[in-house]
């Protein structure tokens, strides 16, 4: 489903936008018609808790790994030189008797079995969420990977092929939930609301992380709550919580909402249109430059996302030798910085848009490019810190705290070019983008396998520095900001089975009725009483 676009921007006097066109704050009236939160306002909180549980489901298992895994029989370069000491005179903690017997390319494959998954739904959860309803696909999606998480030590526990399998069906199950948000606000998202209310729904992604780390491995390290199993059973019956909230509380469309104000409806349907259904134009689509620089930039920002998502808690508590505790909460401290620069990066593109400071197309190259340079500068300072634990510490919450100002950038750039088609869109690049999620911990566990050093890591980090700025170079040449001709027309067959109401309007000014001609009619016979 998606919508007709209106070029009208007029504002209801009862409950006006957060961020008016001219960039003005509007101060909303008091009235009993407006609600003390905005319908719009409460679908971006309930996606954003949505995709709170979508991370918690997704992380907690880089860090369970670290203690599911039994390194104390891996051969390890255990070099003085390039081997760093604890932070404190404690053992130390590299050695890990889990109960599995996992080398590093085994457990960089289970990490990444996820992906295999995750990449297989992500254009049919777009086209889906278009077809059948957002909510529902976001919804369905979210409860298939809580109620699968829940079987996770099982699987472990019963055989490794069966935890490959359980994996890849919680992949196939969160591939949808992005494509599917993104379709969700091409109904709700007014046009100069776009990156601000996708900014922060997005945002609970990086506070699932910032949460999930530490309390993992808190119950990692807990004997009494039961250890590394109940990080699987906790996050599972909290997700499956929120589900039934989501399917109670959440509507698809405004004009579906059944306590929207009617001064909100109104400035949303102005802002981006009502919905109508219309076939999806696979080959413009298919063919749009503006499409595949998105493509691009996508993949390689998820390489660095995806390189430090699943492999930096090996990281910290191998190289840097942080015990199980700390290391989850360092872990945390680089999603703090991008949760808040996530959040920030949607306000100001806004702001910079509606005040004209910046046109879309230039606030788009601009969020892409600091969002990607300054985290491959810092990720490249990690590698030269050697074993300063604080300087590695605060270069990578730098290195994923920048990475957030990109949410300003590319990541909505879809509603921008096709509104319309955003949830397709946003399935085709997501799905590319996928694809470092099980190539990235592979290829680590691959340099990394037998070189547990600062040295062997350096490798990693000039790879995910390099591959940052070739994506924001091919981004900035192919990247478009306005919408595109083929995304505004109507499709060819429509107006052989209808007429459009502007045709139909003119054809009632224009048509007059043919002129009556006079007719001589006879008089009646005349009839007499007999």
């Amino acid at each position: 489903m998606s919508r007709t676009l209106s070029h009208s921007e007029s504002e209801s006097e009862e409950c006006r936008p957060l961020i008016r066109n001219d960039g003005t704050e509007s101060k909303q009236r008091e009235d009993a018609s407006c609600q003390w939160i905005q319908a719009r306002h409460f679908l971006a909180l309930m996606a954003f808790m949505g995709f709170f549980n979508v991370y918690c489901l997704r992380v907690n298992l880089s860090m369970a790994m670290v203690a599911m895994a039994n390194t104390s029989s891996s051969t390890h370069n255990n070099d003085s030189t390039s081997q760093c000491r604890p932070l404190y005179n404690t053992s130390s903690p590299s050695q890990n008797s889990g109960e599995f017997n996992w080398d590093e390319q085994t457990q960089g494959l289970i990490l990444g079995a996820f992906f295999y998954g995750y990449v297989t739904t992500q254009v049919p959860g777009g086209f889906l969420a278009e077809r059948y309803g957002a909510k529902r696909i976001f919804g369905f999606g979210i409860l298939c990977t809580s109620v699968l998480t829940l079987f996770t030590p099982l699987a472990a526990r019963w055989h490794l092929y069966a935890f490959y399998a359980l994996r890849i069906l919680e992949g196939i199950g969160e591939g949808v939930t992005f494509p599917a948000m993104h379709a969700m606000w091409g109904n709700w998202a007014p046009v100069w609301e776009r990156t601000k209310l996708a900014g922060f729904s997005y945002s609970g992604s990086q506070l699932g992380t910032v949460i999930s780390m530490p309390i993992s491995g808190l119950l990692c390290g807990s004997d009494i709550l039961g250890g590394w199993p109940s990080v699987f059973y906790i996050f599972g019956a909290v997700s499956c919580v929120w589900v039934i909230a989501w399917f109670c509380l959440v509507h698809e469309t405004p004009s579906d909402h059944p306590r929207i104000s009617k001064s909100e409806k109104e400035y949303i349907e102005n802002s981006i249109g009502k919905r109508e259904r219309l076939p999806t134009p696979w080959k413009k689509i298919l063919t749009s430059s503006a499409l595949w620089g998105i493509a691009v930039v996508s993949f390689t920002n998820n390489w660095g996302s995806y390189v430090f998502l699943t492999c930096l808690p090996t990281f910290m508590q191998r190289i840097l030798k942080f015990d199980i505790k700390s290391d989850g909460l360092l872990s945390a401290l680089p999603y703090v910085a991008i949760w808040i620069t996530q959040m920030m990066s949607g306000f100001i593109a806004d702001y910079l848009r509606t005040n004209n400071y910046l046109s879309t197309l230039a606030t788009r190259r601009l969020m892409t490019l600091i969002g990607e340079v300054l985290p491959a500068a810092a990720v490249i300072g990690v590698s030269y810190v050697g074993c300063d634990h604080i300087w590695a510490v605060v270069l990578l919450t730098v290195s994923l705290g920048t990475n957030g100002i990109s949410m300003g950038g590319f990541n909505v750039n879809h509603l921008d070019i096709a509104p319309k088609f955003a949830g397709v869109m946003l399935g085709i690049t997501n799905g590319i983008a996928s694809i470092p999620g099980f190539l990235a911990p592979a290829v680590v566990g691959y340099i990394t396998n037998n070189r547990e050093t600062i040295e062997g890591w350096r490798y990693v980090f000039f790879l995910t520095a390099g591959i940052y700025v070739v994506g924001a170079l091919v981004y900035v040449a192919l990247a478009r900001g306005d919408e595109m001709a083929w995304a505004r027309e109507r499709p060819s067959h429509s107006s052989s089975l209808s007429v459009s109401s502007a045709n139909i309007q003119t054809h009632r000014q224009t048509w007059q009725p043919p002129p009556q001609q006079e007719v001589d009619i006879p008089p009646p016979p005349e009839y007499t009483e007999t």
